[in-house]
């Protein structure tokens, strides 16, 4: 699978000489492990994968007797992984280095040391368990990566020269045309319902079937439910409950989290630490109410309001129908007719939560509510910083009739924000200073 954080790791191997290691940072099975050995075979004389998940006896005792000595702690490596290791044409990999978090202090040293390069892979890694009674090494760059988007799709299923044409629509604002335009949307719908996670689209790449993809999905949803039991000791229930509430949260016409659908009189505050949980490992995609736009977003956050989104949109379409039989998941027949309903909204806006985190944006989003005057209310899916403005951003459906909150929006902080867009489900469009998008040109912004 061609990834394009694979350029990130050519920049760094490039640029830093081996003055710091990288962490590749993210959910579990999105392809963290493979890229990083594909990297090591493609850009290396050699390496040398030591997986922390799965560390034998004999690696382990290295790392605890063997550190006085680097010369012998290296040898001892070489010779048990039966690798060749050449100074400054090697990369060493720690993976799922959360595991074993010494190993992860250890890289200070390593790298002054300086004779081989260092690459960590984990999950799970900013919590408290994995960096208790260990120093962060400050010669460690931490890069988040996340589930294919939907230019890695198309790569994936053949196709790289789509989004060459799309970009050049987007900056120049030109509609694509009927034609172009139905055929993107419906890669774009087949990319919602399989998801970016590399096993569940090799899948479906391989068998051009969903439920192939579905089944590996299944996995992947168990898989999370387990690290929820093993890692977050003393609260799992609570994230657990949040996990499992997600769909039903999400296809709410409102789709701010409300505790009191799970448990009565329950508080943020009581919940909080499972929310972290399940941001710090990547599985969702948090998004707060920025309650004043004319300062920095993260300075209004009002955080006792959030939205929570699934980090992969294709887990979410499996996740609502988890424990049915692939027939029975009506998103997948409704999306690819073009059934537009509540359900596709849900997905429409997890998605577009989805390619802005991959762009590196942090999610929030703007409610006002009064109730004295019902007029004053209003509420933005999404806000974006560009060029120290504010960007208002709506999704929506391709029969909708107006955009009322939009137009509140932009007459209460007129002046102050930058350009408003509609990501929805048709051509490019440009009326009255707003900018409507195919939903697939989140991507750009």
């Amino acid at each position: 699978m061609k990834r394009k954080i694979y350029d990130r790791l050519l920049e760094w191997k490039e640029k830093d000489h081996g003055n710091c290691a990288l962490l590749l940072d993210g959910a579990r099975r999105v392809g963290k492990s493979y890229i990083a050995e594909q990297f090591g075979k493609n850009e290396y004389k050699s390496y040398l994968l030591i997986d922390f998940a799965h560390l034998p006896k004999e690696v382990k005792e290295i790392f605890e007797n063997d550190l006085n000595d680097f010369d012998l702690f290296f040898n001892k490596l070489a010779a048990y992984y039966r690798v060749v290791l050449y100074r400054r044409e090697s990369l060493i990999i720690f993976d799922e280095v959360q595991r074993y978090p010494a190993a992860r202090e250890l890289i200070k040293y390593l790298v002054a040391d300086g004779r081989y390069d260092y690459l960590e892979t984990g999950s799970l890694i900013s919590l408290r368990k994995n960096v208790e009674n260990i120093v962060i090494p400050s010669e460690e760059e931490h890069v988040e990566m996340f589930p294919m988007d939907f230019e890695e799709f198309l790569w994936a299923m053949g196709d790289e020269t789509t989004v060459v044409f799309l970009k050049e629509c987007y900056e120049g604002l030109q509609p694509l045309g009927q034609a172009v335009h139905r055929r993107v949307m419906n890669d774009f719908r087949q990319y919602m319902l399989v998801g970016g996670m590399p096993q569940a689209v090799e899948a479906y790449v391989n068998s051009k079937n969903f439920e192939e993809a579905d089944r590996i999905k299944k996995r992947i949803l168990t898989l999370y439910r387990e690290d929820i039991t093993k890692f977050a000791k003393g609260y799992e229930a609570k994230v657990l409950s949040i996990f499992d509430e997600m769909p039903s949260q999400l296809s709410k016409t409102e789709k701010k989290y409300k505790l009191s659908n799970m448990e009565k009189g329950a508080r943020f505050r009581e919940y909080e630490n499972a929310f972290m949980w399940l941001a710090e490992a990547m599985v969702v995609n948090n998004c707060y109410n920025a309650t004043d736009p004319n300062v920095g977003l993260s300075m209004s956050g009002e955080y006792s309001t959030r939205k929570c989104y699934m980090g992969d949109t294709g887990l979410l379409v499996t996740h609502s129908f988890m424990d049915d039989k692939f027939t029975d998941n009506e998103l997948y027949r409704d999306i690819l007719l073009d059934r537009l309903h509540v359900n596709e909204g849900m997905l429409m806006e997890n998605i577009v939560a989805q390619e802005l985190r991959a762009n590196g944006h942090k999610l929030y989003f703007y409610s006002r509510s009064d109730t004295d005057k019902r007029e004053n209310n209003m509420e933005i899916d999404f806000l974006i910083r560009h060029q120290r403005k504010i960007c208002p951003v709506e999704v929506k459906s391709g029969a909708y009739r107006k955009h009322s909150s939009l137009d509140k929006f932009k007459n209460k902080f007129s002046g102050k924000i930058g350009q408003p867009y509609i990501l929805y489900t048709k051509d490019i469009f440009v009326k009255e200073n707003v900018v409507h998008l195919p939903i697939y040109m989140a991507m750009f912004l």
